[in-house]
């Protein structure tokens, strides 16, 4: 069984998708963990306080995403694409070092939502944003809304592709 991290991308409905994928993972023998990027509170990225060094919470973030095998996102749908905080969050993780991939490259991530339309165009983007940075994407991905609630089902059989996967 793999660690897994997954990682809220929103508070409300996201933040309560993030901890039933803990339940079930637990359930399923995996060590979950979740982490809440709205609590994370990283100012906006730009160039300019880029130069002036990491701020605050950036090298602790990095610190939890690199300990898991695999990521499991819950973001909602923003005017069709990531919520701002899962996009600043990838932009301060992909900024030091020599390869902004680094920490992205060969991981495999699972990707979720709940959102108020479909959901597909969140989980188009994230999966381009993802495969781009050298993530291994699970095919399957998991959309709920407040008509369709998460299947476990789906979410067990993701949990085990992950586990492939890492």
């Amino acid at each position: 069984m793999v660690k897994i991290l997954v990682i809220a991308a929103s508070d409300g409905k996201n933040k309560e998708l993030a901890e039933l994928w803990c339940s079930v993972g637990s359930e399923k023998g995996h060590t979950m963990s979740m982490v809440d990027l709205c609590a994370a509170n990283l100012p906006l990225y730009t160039p300019a306080l880029d130069k002036e060094g990491r701020p605050e919470g950036v090298s602790e973030l990095e610190a939890i995403f690199e300990q898991a095998d695999a990521w499991i996102i819950c973001a909602p749908e923003y005017n069709g694409a990531m919520p701002p905080t899962l996009n600043n969050s990838i932009a301060w993780l992909s900024t030091h070092g020599d390869d902004f991939r680094g920490l992205f490259n060969g991981r495999a991530v699972a990707l979720s939502t709940h959102s108020g339309g479909g959901g597909n165009s969140v989980i188009s983007v994230m999966r381009m944003q993802f495969s781009y940075l050298g993530c291994n994407v699970v095919g399957r991905t998991l959309i709920s809304n407040k008509n369709k609630e998460a299947n476990p089902e789906s979410m067990a059989f993701i949990l085990e592709q992950l586990d492939k996967m890492s």
